[in-house]
């Protein structure tokens, strides 16, 4: 992935947050890249958006260190926030001027921010045509890519967006996801997005922390997920049972379960043509064979226990 062979914009030390004796987040450490969309998944009070708020400063460590383009948050906090675009709640904008003048304000509030580079990210999120409506007419899709124009036009290295998903429609969703893929094409920077839709994640990112209970528990390539052998294969047959003796007679250790006409199998896709032919070797007629590799969502449920993302 292109990504990994970029300079690392964000690395996170040993962070750790504790309040009231209490561990939230637990010697948190890893590093994004710019060019990278990296995603942050974790079951409810894992710890992720107190992750979020320690990465742009909105509460303190307890220990550990952030990092944001060499720039340590805790020792120099103004300058390290001038590196970071972050959406932490709803986009925050004056519905009753234009999309144009939340821009301009907003830009009043960083040196150096030029009209060209106000009409450069307007064009960047697709709201030439809409920019200068009043913002109480968008929708909410509209409001998010506002947002976002608004997050990144001090030309932040880090974007981060904490559920920005949240009330979109999946037109919303596909639009939002092209879009941060686009900013990563053109701009460089290191999206780094916190959501419950464990599905778009998987679109979406290029690589995903997940955490439990605090503590980081992998960090994953998707790329590697779907390259990996190990797959789902579905098989259709005329008798479950008989199938299911000559499989597990067959084969040793083979995770195999009976689902109505069909036979889940988790399973290296090497081994299908072997499945295949032990079946018609028995007379068991077989109707369709299909393999898929396992989502994010089941290898999120088996790492976590079973706890699902909120």
């Amino acid at each position: 992935m292109q990504a990994t062979t970029m300079e690392t914009v964000l690395q996170l030390r040993n962070v750790t947050k504790k309040i009231g004796g209490r561990t939230i987040v637990d010697n948190l450490s890893f590093d994004v890249p710019a060019g990278e969309v990296f995603g942050f998944l974790g079951p409810n009070g894992a710890g992720k958006t107190t992750t979020i708020r320690m990465i742009v400063g909105l509460i303190s460590m307890t220990k550990g260190e952030v990092i944001v383009k060499g720039v340590s948050v805790r020792k120099q906090f103004a300058q390290a926030m001038t590196h970071i675009g972050a959406i932490v709640e709803n986009p925050e904008m004056y519905k009753f001027l234009s999309g144009y003048q939340n821009l301009v304000h907003f830009a009043r509030r960083h040196s150096g921010i030029a009209k060209e580079r106000i009409d450069e990210v307007v064009k960047l999120v697709g709201l030439q045509n809409r920019i200068h409506e009043k913002v109480k007419r968008y929708s909410l899709g509209m409001r998010q890519r506002l947002g976002v124009a608004q997050a990144i036009l001090h030309r932040p290295s880090v974007l981060i967006l904490d559920e920005p998903t949240n009330g979109l429609d999946p037109a919303g969703i596909r639009e939002l996801r092209d879009y941060l893929r686009k900013l990563t094409r053109d701009e460089g920077i290191a999206v780094i997005v916190s959501s419950h839709l464990l599905s778009e994640m998987e679109l979406m990112c290029d690589r995903v922390a997940i955490i439990q209970g605090g503590k980081l528990i992998d960090v994953r390539s998707l790329q590697d997920t779907t390259d990996s052998p190990q797959a789902r294969i579905m098989i259709d047959v005329g008798n479950t049972a008989l199938a299911y003796q000559v499989l597990t007679d067959s084969i040793s250790d083979l995770k195999i379960s009976i689902l109505g006409k069909q036979l889940e199998i988790e399973s290296d896709k090497a081994l299908i043509p072997d499945i295949a032919r032990l079946l018609v070797k028995a007379d068991v007629d077989i109707y369709g064979i299909h393999s898929s590799h396992k989502s994010l969502e089941d290898q999120f449920l088996e790492m976590t226990g079973g706890e699902m993302v909120v």
